[in-house]
């Protein structure tokens, strides 16, 4: 039987935090891409993310079911997982003309840029290792 103190929260690793080149358009005064401060979160902030993005809607039947905006969702997910910069800085967003860190995201980066932050973002918090996967890790 294993100890069950290795599961206490003073003993579990903190978060993971890495540096990640979103676009090569944003540079440096040495002329060199700033990478991106990217993090990963807690199963809770993820709740959190879906929730935000999760509205009722009413059926054909009139029940209200839950439903959610899976665009909306992916946002939400790589806002709250952006350490630097930071997309809720109100200059930011002004020079930009927006309001809001997922309109600022939106509004900043080109589409290809935009999708590979959010499968960095993703690989981060884990969604990107199947069951089997992290089976193998378990076993290794």
């Amino acid at each position: 039987m294993s100890d069950l103190s290795v599961f206490f929260a003073q003993n579990a690793e903190a978060g993971q935090t890495e540096p990640f080149i979103v676009s090569d358009r944003f540079k440096g005064k040495d002329g060199e891409p700033v990478a991106w401060e990217l993090r990963s979160m807690t199963e809770a902030e993820n709740e959190e993310c879906r929730k935000a993005a999760t509205r009722k809607v009413k059926t054909k039947n009139g029940t209200m079911v839950p439903e959610t905006n899976t665009d909306d969702y992916l946002a939400k997910l790589v806002v709250s997982s952006i350490k630097f910069p930071n997309l809720k800085d109100a200059e930011l967003q002004k020079s930009y003309g927006v309001m809001g860190a997922e309109n600022l995201l939106r509004k900043m980066l080109l589409p290809g840029e935009y999708a590979s932050l959010v499968q960095r973002v993703q690989d981060i918090n884990g969604f990107n290792k199947s069951l089997n996967e992290l089976a193998d890790e378990v076993k290794n």
